[in-house]
């Protein structure tokens, strides 16, 4: 018999569970629903849909009630503050949204498959990875959840040779992106010996080497990408016009907020010390989104596409209150996406609304005349589009108005200015849009619009044009989410 061993065995602490049960639910809920679908085959297709928004609803209620107090768990790996819980909100709203409007549409399309709901919820389970990462493996785990379910995503409808051309570019180029920020990961791991944001900025707090500020430099251009800033957003016109309309409301929506969650969390939680460094990679990153977002959207006649050069533009205008690198711009980039994501919802919203005879509409010069067949929709496009431009006084005003302050606060004032003139051209193609609908002459009517539609169409159109009545509520959560993160 041997003798018993007098060495004891190591003891690891179990990690707390409470400040991801959000995650939890959605990957657990997500494992069922693969479940059902497998067993009822296609005819589940509605019910894993309501089970989907469902389990994103829970999601939404457990962040919403969360505790007010900072909570980090996993070895510091996983963080759950203010600033965690707005963009999660954000998040979660996009995906519920966009999952609302799509199931019509693929009904259409006869591409209604169950699969498409869980790869949302995997999706949207990856981008709460994202905005809660504490460390740089935390970080890389969510974005590859989140990347992987999106490039099956942008190929759902495999039947069409512009869905399955933007899965390919999708898969190619993020695969590219990956590479970077992971290499970019890597070096700032060697260079600093950690991969936690908080010892990083312990790390850098006497400055940084040349070799974390390669390391940044990369790890920023994997980021880019994944927010669709110049000179990283080649791949967005092509996949926004080649995915399915309801597949691109979704990546214009949701995986935004939680990309631009994650450069905030980068910049601010791990390199707040070298802020000089980074914020020469933000203003360029900026200044090339914006005026290529102004120019490049002039000639184009397909909407999305036209949506596609606008997201990259209003990006770069986002990257403005980032560069500040306060927490007053903070609070700018946070208000702003979260109007962006309004917009964006209410935009995709009208654009889906163009159907007739059953066929999808994209040309802009479809929209000829539509206020006197529907009178809702052009309103609500049209409140849309002018609000991206920055008319006052609906919300995009506040938006642009709430990063340029920092920005001019922060000695950025030729930003700011360059920033303003650039939009004019911008202004352009959104006033033409307008002109469109209402000058011109009117063309046959769309069919019905869904119920699920016209309501995203409603609330969005009462939020843009009441904004300015009632921002208090925006304004304090964005203060509260910007302070947790120093």
């Amino acid at each position: 018999m041997l003798p018993e061993s007098t060495v004891p065995l190591p003891v690891f602490p179990v990690p707390a569970l409470g400040p991801a049960l959000p995650e939890i639910v959605l990957a657990v809920g997500a494992l069922v629903l693969v479940l059902v679908g497998a067993f009822r085959g296609e005819r589940s297709t509605s019910l894993v849909s309501a089970g989907a928004i469902g389990l994103m609803l829970v999601a939404l209620a457990l962040v919403f009630f969360a505790p007010a107090e900072t909570e980090v768990t996993f070895f510091g790996a996983f963080v759950n503050d203010a600033f965690a819980r707005f963009f999660k909100v954000l998040v979660l709203i996009g995906s519920i949204v966009a999952l609302m409007m799509s199931h019509d549409h693929f009904r259409r399309l006869g591409i209604d498959r169950f699969e498409y709901p869980i790869l949302i919820v995997l999706a949207t389970i990856g981008m709460m990875v994202m905005i809660s990462a504490g460390d740089l493996i935390a970080l890389y785990m969510g974005l590859e959840l989140q990347s992987l379910a999106a490039y099956v995503i942008a190929s759902i409808h495999r039947d069409d040779g512009r869905s399955t051309e933007a899965g390919l570019k999708y898969f190619v180029l993020g695969a590219l992106s990956s590479g970077l920020l992971l290499y970019g990961a890597s070096l700032i791991y060697g260079f600093t010996g950690t991969v936690s944001f908080e010892g990083i900025q312990l790390f850098l707090a006497d400055g940084a080497s040349t070799g974390v500020i390669f390391g940044l430099v990369f790890l920023s251009a994997g980021i880019a990408f994944k927010i669709s800033a110049v000179p990283f957003h080649m791949w967005t016109p092509d996949v926004y016009e080649g995915a399915p309309t309801p597949v691109t409301a979704f990546f214009a929506s949701a995986p935004k907020m939680a990309a631009m969650a994650l450069a905030i969390r980068v910049f601010m939680d791990a390199f707040p010390t070298i802020v000089d460094e980074w914020q020469q990679i933000v203003i360029f990153i900026s200044l090339a989104s914006v005026i290529l977002g102004s120019f490049a959207a002039i000639g184009q006649t397909n909407i999305k596409r036209l949506m596609a050069y606008s997201s990259i533009g209003n990006i770069g205008f986002a990257l403005i209150g980032l560069a500040a690198g306060t927490e007053a711009g903070v609070q700018g980039v946070l208000i702003y996406m979260a109007i962006y994501l309004v917009l964006t919802l209410g935009g995709f919203a009208c654009i889906l609304g163009m159907r007739r005879g059953g066929i999808v509409l994209e040309d802009i010069r479809d929209l000829a005349g539509i206020r006197r067949n529907h009178p809702g929709l052009a309103f609500c496009l049209a409140a849309v589009v002018l609000s991206l431009a920055g008319i006052p006084p609906l919300a995009g005003f506040f938006a642009k108005l709430y990063v340029f302050l920092p920005a001019i606060e922060a000695g950025l004032t030729l930003l700011a200015v360059i920033a303003i003139v650039a939009s004019v051209p911008g202004a352009f193609y959104y006033l033409r849009v307008v002109k469109i609908m209402y000058f011109d002459e009117p063309v046959e009517a769309y069919d019905p619009m869904p119920a699920p539609l016209g309501g995203v169409m409603i609330a969005t159109s009462v939020f843009n044009l009441v904004f300015w009545l009632v921002p208090a509520p925006l304004f304090a959560a964005a203060l509260i989410a910007a302070r947790s993160l120093s």
